[in-house]
């Protein structure tokens, strides 16, 4: 079972993947880990894209924390899609405490141009705020697997 958990940064996924493996045995793969997978960047992306296809009925779960759009490409078409959102302010916010305090301009206006990303993607279950009910959340994707 693959179980993909999308979304712009500081939105939750990691929460999201971290509880998930503390609830269950899942490998929990995050941007381009899969590079470990080969040297050349395109293979390792094939390699990745063909592991998870493998994975699409097993029982073992990986679990891939995407915050790229491009990523979505690799996950296989029965994969288990969790869209994690959150308000501008909030992300904003999150981000200002990940750099120390401090939200430089630039990464702000990045962070703006690239808000609502994901929101027209396809998936299974929308998370508004990960940091809420945590547990309901984890139950709820659970439910969503074979």
């Amino acid at each position: 079972m693959v179980i993909g958990i999308f979304g712009e940064s500081c939105t939750g996924k990691s929460t999201i993947a971290s509880e998930l493996s503390k609830r269950a045995n899942v490998k929990v793969y995050t941007g381009k880990d899969y590079s470990r997978l080969a040297k050349n960047e395109e293979e390792a992306k094939r390699n990745f894209a063909e592991m998870l296809r493998s994975h699409e009925t097993a029982e073992e779960v990986i679990v891939y924390v995407i915050s790229e759009k491009e990523h979505l490409a690799l996950l296989p078409e029965r994969a288990v899609r969790i869209l994690v959102t959150a308000e501008l302010d909030v992300i904003k916010e999150r981000f200002t405490k990940r750099m120390n305090g401090h939200l430089p301009a630039p990464v702000a206006a990045m962070l703006e141009q690239k808000h609502g990303l994901f929101d027209d993607e396809k998936h299974d279950l929308h998370v508004k705020d990960a940091e809420d009910n945590l547990s309901d959340i984890c139950d709820n994707i659970i439910g969503l697997c074979p």
